[in-house]
C-alpha cells in the first residue's frame, strides 16, 4: 500500500498556523469589505487562497497532514 498524499502539509506546524492566522482573516475580510470597497475587496481572496493553499478546508487538511507527519504517522 502506498503512503497517503501529503500535498497540503507544511514543513512545520507553527508555519502552517501562521499561514492560517494571516489567510483566514484575509478571506473573511474579502467578503466583509464588499459593501464599502465593492468588488475590489474580492482581490483579497487571491493572496488568501495562496496562503491557505486553496480554501479553508484545504488549510485544515494540511494542518492534519502536517501534524501526522510530525507524529510520524505518515511519511512526507
Amino acid at each position: 500500500m502506498s503512503d497517503p498524499d501529503t500535498l497540503f502539509a507544511s514543513s512545520s506546524v507553527p508555519r502552517h498556523l501562521v499561514r492560517g492566522a494571516v489567510g483566514l482573516p484575509m478571506m473573511v475580510a474579502a467578503f466583509v469589505l464588499i459593501p464599502w470597497v465593492g468588488p475590489w475587496a474580492l482581490l483579497l481572496v487571491l493572496p488568501s487562497a495562496f496562503l491557505l493553499r486553496g480554501c479553508p478546508t484545504c488549510w485544515a487538511l494540511g494542518l492534519a497532514q502536517t501534524c501526522a507527519v510530525r507524529r510520524g504517522s505518515i511519511r512526507p
